[in-house]
């Protein structure tokens, strides 16, 4: 094992690598030979490309922790969740395909699991059984990854030059005065996704206060 070659070198390397070139161009080669090292010398730390994904997503989720263990611990739970699904949000757009990348990944550090207890024991307090504040924190975690994906997906074409997602040739296509709400449809699907992913959370949590004992 090359002196000085550490896993957590590896992960950042890894998540470099990731910004610069995505997931398409994030292998286990690629990542060698920018360490400087044969891909034999990785698999010390990491056995493949899963085991990789996985760790680089332990990172990231690492980072949520931080922002959600230091929340005051008497922080409404409304804002306690919306707190959560921004984080996630800010954390998967920091990196190029991070959406994709960290979909279906493990954590591998059991300390970033234990940390959730601290949000588990706000939420639990403020009048959420147990069973219900997790269906709600994964209701926000699974809206967050799918809207990321999406968001993008259309970030990365739009940014190439293409304008398929632009409200206004869409107008074109379909045609104003053929279907008027069409259109009009059109610049709020394809408005600006941060506008757009705060009005859904909050439709979310809308939803999940409902399952509070005073639904409140």
């Amino acid at each position: 094992m090359p002196a000085g070659l550490t896993k957590a070198a590896i992960v950042q390397a890894a998540l470099d690598l990731l910004d610069e070139a995505g997931m398409d161009g994030l292998t286990v080669r690629a990542l060698a030979s920018r360490l400087g090292v044969q891909a034999p010398a990785l698999y010390w730390h990491v056995p493949g490309k899963q085991a990789l994904l996985d760790e680089m997503a332990t990172q990231i989720w690492r980072r949520i922790g931080d922002v959600m263990t230091g929340l005051p611990g008497d922080l409404p739970w409304r804002e306690v969740m919306a707190t959560y699904a921004a984080t996630v949000r800010t954390e998967l757009l920091g990196h190029r395909d991070g959406a994709k990348a960290f979909s279906g990944t493990t954590l591998t550090d059991p300390a970033v699991v234990r940390r959730q207890e601290v949000t588990f024991e706000n939420l639990t307090h403020q009048g959420f059984a147990l069973e219900d504040a997790v269906r709600g924190l994964v209701l926000l975690h699974d809206f967050t990854i799918g809207f990321c994906v999406e968001e993008q997906a259309v970030a990365q074409v739009t940014a190439s030059g293409d304008d398929r997602y632009s409200p206004e040739r869409r107008a074109e296509l379909i045609g104003p005065d053929t279907a008027p709400l069409a259109v009009e449809a059109g610049r709020v699907i394809f408005g600006d996704p941060g506008t757009r992913f705060t009005q859904l959370t909050g439709l979310l949590l809308d939803t999940i206060a409902r399952m509070r004992t005073d639904g409140s």
